[in-house]
């Protein structure tokens, strides 16, 4: 049972992960019809025992289409010609977008442009179109 660190808290199981691998596409000549060293990752949000509530809505947030309608999320990595690599790769990327959905983002506190800055606005407006105004036309009378 081998248990691979996100943060201080969360904690994920090896089990919970599934591994599927492909050939890939792309160059590599005859090694790319040979080998499959594409990795396919599937984890199963909604059913993780190892991730609170809050994590689990933001996390679906940030996956987007990733996820799908039960709530598995999956990822692809075929960069490397190396499955090992790709596997590497796969899973720091799930490690990754889970630490991003345990940050909190901060509430919004709307707040009101200050007078001062209302009128610096206005003014700017009216030089701008006093510039433009000037652009017209010469006429002589």
């Amino acid at each position: 049972m081998a248990l691979i660190p996100v943060t201080r808290a969360i904690v994920i199981d090896e089990r919970e992960i599934a591994e599927s691998f492909t050939r890939a596409s792309g160059p590599g000549g005859q090694h790319v019809n040979t080998t499959d060293s594409a990795v396919l990752l599937r984890f199963d949000v909604e059913g993780s025992s190892s991730l609170p509530e809050a994590v689990k809505l933001r996390l679906a947030v940030l996956a987007g289409q990733r996820l799908s309608k039960d709530g598995v999320l999956t990822l692809r990595a075929d960069a490397s010609r190396s499955q090992e690599m790709n596997r590497r790769e796969v899973r720091e990327r799930l490690i990754d977008l889970i630490r991003e959905a345990t940050v909190v983002p901060k509430k919004r506190r709307p707040t009101k442009p200050t007078r001062a800055s209302q009128t610096r606005r206005v003014d700017a407006k009216k030089g701008r179109a006093q510039v433009k105004a000037g652009r017209g036309k010469v006429r002589f009378d």
